[in-house]
């Protein structure tokens, strides 16, 4: 009966080889130049490389109702359904996270959809129960060490101000080290004091 079971056995082993041989041998898994570009195909047991960011892995699983098009000028954000329809909570907290990414489509997409949700009609009223839970996130983006992240982070703080006006005030002072701090670098100054000048303008007295 062995001789059975040895013959059954190798008929398997045989299968998978062939079941893998033809994996690797499709065309889909052959690397196009373009591939390099692509970071799907970066060996994802790199030592250095870093998991997904929340905001990369709700993005790549559909979870933000906007895509960014490709404009021959500029980019622009096309929404699934129209903004003023879509929960504040969590997704302008999660856009709100992605200011921190440092790649190609999520910082756009993050900054452009932060930009466009505050716009929609009502949205103070959307946002405002939101603070406590939107001031350390953008923080957190006024914190980083990347100058760019920073930048957003401090847009994204001036246009939240216009929008919810004095009831951002309470929350202004766990903010105000991280841009005091960028005021003391010259390349930050001016933006700062402008953007200091426009809290206090949307703040009132």
């Amino acid at each position: 009966g062995s001789n059975v079971l040895r013959m059954s056995s190798g008929i398997q082993i045989k299968t998978k080889t062939a079941t893998q041989k033809s994996k690797t041998c499709s065309p889909a898994s052959q690397p196009k130049p373009s591939d390099k570009l692509n970071p799907k195909t970066i060996d994802p047991f790199r030592a250095y490389s870093q998991p997904p960011s929340a905001f990369a892995a709700t993005y790549a699983r559909g979870g933000i109702p906007c895509r960014l098009v490709h404009g021959s000028v500029k980019h622009k954000l096309q929404w699934e359904c129209p903004p003023n329809t879509i929960p504040f909570d969590p997704l302008l907290i999660t856009l709100a996270e992605g200011l921190r990414e440092t790649k190609h489509p999520y910082t756009f997409v993050s900054k452009e959809g932060f930009k466009e949700l505050l716009l929609v009609k009502d949205a103070a009223e959307k946002v405002i129960p939101l603070l406590p839970r939107l001031v350390p996130v953008l923080k957190a983006a006024l914190a980083h060490a990347d100058d760019e992240v920073f930048g957003r982070g401090l847009d994204a703080l001036v246009q939240l101000s216009a929008t919810v006006g004095p009831s951002l005030n309470d929350h202004l002072k766990l903010l105000l080290t991280n841009l005091l701090k960028r005021l003391m670098d010259k390349t930050y100054r001016e933006k700062v004091t402008v953007a200091l000048q426009k809290l206090e303008q949307y703040g009132g007295k």
